[in-house]
């Protein structure tokens, strides 16, 4: 293959909504020759008062149709400032060769529900970005998926496969955002046999939590769960959820898991906000190793877990999600060299390059499509004639 080395950026911002991930990469050529150098990343913050109107627009009951539509251009503008200050950042005052955008989930509905079709809705206009940066900007990735019959979700798996297949090891790559999810990659495998699927909440329950007791973000480090005791009746009315009886392929997200559902368990426990918590944290935890043993192990041997997103940075959950797999060594992705919170954002990078040089990059496995596809939207440097 003829070696094909573009200057990329990758924008990715979660349900959890604690920043824009953007990354500078190198890549060269793709599919299984893709090989990414890391320039710099950033996590650029997101104001209080913008993530509260993103969070009302996720919800039908305090959605509208102008609110909407006016984030849509919000969040372009958003991103553009994130890589703005990534460009500051790293000190790169080069063009860049593409930017490649998830933009942000405002509902993802993979299955039809009473009169509504399969469908998905990600935000955040990339004609901004465009015009700002001259460049061409590749979106909206989950849409082809769907109609071809997939879920559109999880989209990291052909990523993963690039960057972590092996003949040596069977591995599963756990990413903890505000949803949790999961990549089977067997050792020696193809594409083909790349498996994954949502494996529940991440940190959006542990989350929404901190926020309803603390009007904190997030559980920085686990200290509200460390001081906290387990509420066995509210752990084993959580795992009697219907989604986690379900089989792969499947996604879920803030529709099932969001604000809304936690609200209702917090108004239950208002003077326990430590026992909530840390009863959140072990249900994350154990969505996750359960789903392990009923749909990945009985099939199939493990011989390590790597752990990515904002939850591992999380130590009572990291420890949690041990204790529940005593004999599969969980690693992080800093104890591999690689970086927890740019995992995402590199792996939209990697889908856009993909995109560019009309390479599929969904995993049927994984989503249920009919179809290896070529995935996203491109919306092209705008100045190109001139």
């Amino acid at each position: 293959m003829k070696t094909n080395k573009k200057i990329g950026i990758g924008l990715m911002s979660g349900t959890s909504l604690d920043g824009v991930d953007a990354v500078l990469v190198e890549i060269e050529n793709y599919g299984v020759e893709t090989k990414v150098e890391v320039l710099d990343f950033i996590s650029y913050s997101i104001s209080d008062d913008l993530k509260q109107r993103i969070l009302e627009n996720c919800v039908p009951e305090t959605s509208s149709v102008d609110a909407i539509t006016s984030l849509n251009v919000e969040l372009g503008e958003l991103w553009c400032d994130a890589v703005q200050h990534l460009l500051d950042h790293s000190s790169w005052d080069r063009p860049v060769d593409f930017i490649a955008s998830h933009g942000q989930t405002i509902y993802h509905q993979p299955k039809p529900l009473n009169s509504f079709v399969r469908s998905t809705l990600q935000i955040g206009d990339p004609s901004t970005l465009a015009y700002r940066f001259k460049t061409d900007v590749v979106f909206n990735f989950r849409m082809m998926d769907m109609v071809d019959g997939g879920d559109g979700a999880p989209l990291v798996p052909y990523s993963e496969y690039l960057l972590y297949h092996s003949n040596e090891e069977t591995t599963l790559l756990q990413n903890i955002g505000g949803i949790g999810n999961v990549t089977v990659i067997p050792k020696g495998s193809t594409l083909d046999d790349v498996r994954a699927f949502d494996t529940g909440p991440g940190n959006m329950m542990i989350n929404a939590a901190t926020a309803y007791y603390y009007n904190e973000a997030y559980d920085k480090d686990g200290n509200y769960a460390k001081q906290g005791k387990l509420i066995p009746e509210l752990l084993n009315n959580l795992l009697k959820h219907d989604y986690l009886q379900i089989q792969p392929p499947k996604s879920t997200g803030r529709e099932m898991f969001g604000e809304e559902y936690v609200k209702q368990i917090c108004d239950i426990y208002p003077a326990s906000a430590n026992d909530v918590i840390a009863t959140l944290t072990h249900f994350t935890a154990l969505t996750i190793s359960n789903s392990y043993k009923q749909f990945i192990i009985p099939n199939l041997p493990v011989d390590r877990v790597v752990l990515g997103g904002g939850g591992a940075y999380n130590p009572v959950l990291v420890s949690l999600i041990q204790e529940y797999l005593p004999e599969i060594p969980v690693l992080t992705q800093e104890s591999l060299g690689h970086s927890s919170d740019a995992k995402e954002a590199i792996a939209f990078a990697i889908l856009g390059n993909e995109t560019l040089n009309r390479q599929s990059s969904n995993v049927p496995s994984a989503t249920g499509a009919k179809h290896h596809l070529i995935l996203g939207q491109i919306s092209p440097n705008p100045w190109v004639l001139e």
